[in-house]
């Protein structure tokens, strides 16, 4: 009887051994469909395949690290995920000229529920209607030549107001944490432009939207981590990340719910309806092109707040970063400043297009140190790639950050040089930008619809402040190391400086 009894515990021990083997081959180890090993693929580890390299400090280096050894076109699994990893411009460049289309989803959403990484928005929506709706509204009501047109004057104030907040903070000798005054700025006129006011000072909405926008920052990693892995996690019925990202999405929700309240309240009005009044029209409006919903607006507009006030205030430190230390460019674009603008007035964004240096001087900070350092994609449909198969659903990652510092196309990749963006410093017409090797702001459809909003801010920011300051940092030179954790490319150690005034007088910004 014993023996049974033994035979029987020995047998269901290997039959549950043959179950997990075969759960786990299925769901780990069980290579895709497709010709991938006709790809190129570097050494990977049983059942994981290349998942460290997701949960390594920075992603976009280690993505590069991998691509300088074993080339620009590769195959990746992560588990059972297979993955196109891009670093090449001219391979990049093809892919977006004949795929377009074909890549213009970035799949399944991490956390369908999340304002900020759910289908309800715009960045992470399928391409599709509901897309081309959205973008749609947002170009013609808040980024079109019109739209920026009429908001001109918000920015022009709000900057005004920044300069003030400056002076004042240099006349008490007091210093300032560059990021977190962009950030408040960014979010003042991002609020005027598309809700009518600013955040309030006495609810401290300002407050809230930075530590809410800091904390889904934070949590991008993660992000990334629940999108790749989603059928895996909804295999074993767990879900890691859910809980911290759905919290700073119900305080943001909040925080929008409040808004949106005080929008259906206001008086009806036929003047100055501003983005949020029209996408409230548009979704109480049964005949509208799309159906929206108020989880779309809400949805949108934490977008909004995330995508162009991280985006746009980590490019601005860096800028600023990068002509600190750098002192004769620093000189060479104040100069151009006082050539152009005077030393009688603000400068605006109507003088920009006048400023070839110091938007030579963005451009090379962008391009070492893109807001988003790598893309993410799916192909909808199989195709081919350099004469590789690749299925549907594959994941394709664009590592812009290797592609920007590309040998091959790049003297000197890794210097600080904005003469090279200079168009007397170019012999012949520039036929490497169609070659992808300048797109901090992505490429094709997808490609980010505020990329003017973002450089007309970062332009008069740092004109601004190269134009009224002089800047005291403690140990005279910025550290210029990226933070570790984050898809966005933020600085590891804040920048904080003194600001010296110019001039003890305001200037106004105009004669």
């Amino acid at each position: 009887m014993e023996t049974v009894i033994v035979y029987s515990q020995t047998l269901f021990i290997f039959l549950l051994l043959c179950f997990s083997s075969l759960v786990s081959y299925f769901l780990f180890f069980k290579k895709p469909k497709g010709n991938f090993d006709l790809l190129p693929s570097p050494p990977a580890f049983p059942i994981i395949g290349h998942f460290h390299l997701l949960l390594a400090a920075r992603i976009h280096m280690s993505f590069q690290k991998i691509s300088s050894k074993y080339g620009p076109l590769l195959h990746l699994r992560i588990f059972n995920v297979p993955v196109i990893l891009i670093s090449s411009p001219a391979i990049a460049y093809e892919i977006f000229r004949a795929q377009d289309i074909n890549i213009s989803s970035r799949g399944v959403a991490a956390i369908d529920e999340s304002l900020a990484f759910g289908s309800a928005g715009f960045v992470h929506a399928p391409y599709g209607d509901y897309w081309k709706f959205m973008k749609k509204l947002i170009v013609t009501k808040v980024l079109g030549p019109k739209a920026m047109e009429q908001s001109r004057s918000v920015r022009n104030e709000e900057l005004e107001l920044f300069y003030k907040t400056l002076l004042d903070k240099a006349m008490k000798k007091e210093s300032v944490d560059f990021f977190e005054e962009a950030v408040r700025l960014v979010n003042n006129t991002l609020c005027t432009m598309t809700m009518g006011r600013s955040c309030s000072v006495e609810n401290n909405e300002a407050g809230r939207v930075m530590e809410l926008v800091a904390e889904l920052a934070t949590l991008s990693k993660k992000f990334l981590l629940g999108k790749m892995l989603r059928n895996i996690f909804e295999k074993l019925g767990i879900s890691p990340f859910k809980k911290k990202i759905m919290d700073v999405s119900r305080r943001f929700e909040e925080l929008l719910d409040k808004i949106i309240l005080e929008h259906e309240e206001k008086p009806e009005d036929t003047e100055g309806k501003d983005f949020m009044d029209l996408l409230l029209a548009d979704s109480r409006d049964e005949n509208a092109e799309y159906k929206i919903t108020k989880k779309h607006i809400k949805s949108l507009f934490t977008e909004l707040f995330l995508g162009a006030t991280d985006t746009s205030s980590t490019s601005t430190q860096w800028v600023m970063a990068e002509i600190i230390n750098n002192p004769k460019i620093f000189q060479r674009v104040r100069e151009e400043i006082d050539s152009v603008v005077g030393k009688t007035r603000l400068i605006q964004e109507t003088d920009l297009p006048n400023l070839p240096y110091l938007e030579a001087v963005i451009k090379e900070a962008l391009r070492l140190h893109p807001s988003v350092p790598f893309l993410v994609r799916e192909f909808r449909d199989e195709c081919t790639i350099g004469g590789f198969y690749v299925p549907n659903k594959t994941t394709l990652v664009v590592n812009v950050y290797a592609m920007m510092r590309d040998t091959d196309f790049w003297e000197d990749p890794d210097e600080f040089k904005p003469e090279r963006f200079l168009a007397s410093s170019r012999k012949e017409e520039d036929v490497k930008e169609r070659f992808f090797n300048y797109i901090p702001f992505g490429s094709g459809r997808r490609k980010c619809p505020g990329s003017n909003l973002g450089s007309i801010f970062i332009g008069t920011v740092i004109g601004m402040m190269v134009q009224c300051f002089d800047w005291e940092i403690k140990g005279g030179k910025v550290k210029m190391e990226d933070a570790p954790g984050r898809l966005f490319l933020t600085m590891a150690h804040p920048l904080r400086c003194t600001p010296l005034p110019r001039t003890l007088n305001p200037l106004p910004t105009s004669h």
